[in-house]
This record gives structure tokens, C-alpha cells and sequence, in this order.
């Protein structure tokens, strides 16, 4: 499902201006995942992976991160499956990208994510509790979840954003129409 799946009133954004509150939470989160996609679009093997802060920061490994806290925060928080992963996200592996790791596999990894993340969201009410595997003293509610999340793919949008245009001018956080 993307933003323009959405039912009822929407701006030109996708964005749904008379949505409930979960149906308003999740057109924010589409609209920054549709973001991060687009930012990886017509680049090729090397653009995608070539470190571009001193920290190494590169646009595949932020894809990669942002499916494994779309697993951790939605999936494994609320006792849903999460798919065997090949890296330890414990260790901040999920930001890193090695040559054997293509990128139709981190794009598909994210989109099993997504897609794990988007059956919680459908199934949970807004209350519903959640334990983080790292926190597990902490509850938290969907609610909470959705807003941290909306949070943080937005933040990563907005590093892939910078990282595009230093690698070839293109700029924005959406698709153009």
C-alpha cells in the first residue's frame, strides 16, 4: 500500500487532510518510505554504496537500516516474525553494505519489511503494547511505534536526500508527478 492507496480526501501530497488517526500516521509513514525508494532510483553499484560522510554513511546501507528497525520496531516489538537476518543489527551492521550484498536483495529485504511492518499496523489497534528485544522492560504502544517511526524514516529521507545531490544533483522528498 502507498499514500495514494489511501481512502477519503487527500492533498496534493497523498497525505489524507480528513483522515482518521491511524489511517493519517500511516499516509506519513508510506509518504517517507515511497521517499527513501525514490532516492535510490537510476543510480548504479557503486553510487549506491559509496561512503559519502566521514562515517562512511552511504544510501543502500541506510535502506538496509531502515528495514531492520521497520522489523525490530513494528514486527519483533509486538511478537510478529522477523525473517533470519545475515547481519547483526545489534551492532550497527544494518548500516553497512558489503560488495556481495546486491541491491535488489536490500531493496527486497525492506519491502518484506515493510510489508511484515504494514500486517502489525493493519491488525493492532493504536494502544496496543509492544517489547522491544532491546528495551524489554519498556512498553510501547503502536501509537508511539508509528510516530518513532514516521520520526526516523524521515530523518534517514533527509541524509538520502543530501547523499543524492552530492552525488548527482538530484534533490526533493518525493517523486516528481
Amino acid at each position: 500500500m502507498t499514500s495514494q492507496d489511501v481512502q477519503g480526501v487527500t492533498g496534493t501530497s497523498g497525505m489524507p487532510y480528513a483522515g482518521g488517526e491511524k489511517e493519517t500516521l500511516r499516509a506519513s509513514l508510506d509518504r517517507h518510505r515511497d521517499a527513501v525508494l525514490w532516492k535510490l532510483e537510476g543510480l548504479d553499484h557503486e553510487q549506491l554504496r559509496r561512503p559519502m560522510t566521514p562515517s562512511g554513511t552511504n544510501l543502500l546501507g541506510l535502506l538496509k537500516h531502515l528495514g531492520s528497525v521497520e522489523y525490530g520496531w513494528f514486527v519483533q516489538a509486538f511478537g510478529g516474525e522477523v525473517e533470519p537476518l545475515w547481519f547483526d543489527p545489534y551492532s550497527a551492521e544494518d548500516m553497512w553494505v558489503g560488495e556481495d550484498e546486491p541491491k535488489t536483495r536490500i531493496v527486497e529485504f525492506y519491502g518484506r519489511a515493510r510489508t511484515a511492518a504494514d500486517h502489525m499496523i493493519s491488525t493492532l489497534p493504536l494502544d496496543a503494547l509492544g517489547h522491544p528485544a532491546w528495551r524489554r522492560d519498556d512498553a510501547v504502544s503502536l501509537r508511539w511505534v508509528l510516530v518513532h517511526m514516521i520520526e526516523e524514516t524521515a530523518r534517514h529521507a533527509g541524509h538520502m536526500d543530501i547523499l543524492r545531490e552530492l552525488i548527482d544533483g538530484k534533490t526533493g522528498d518525493h517523486r516528481p508527478r
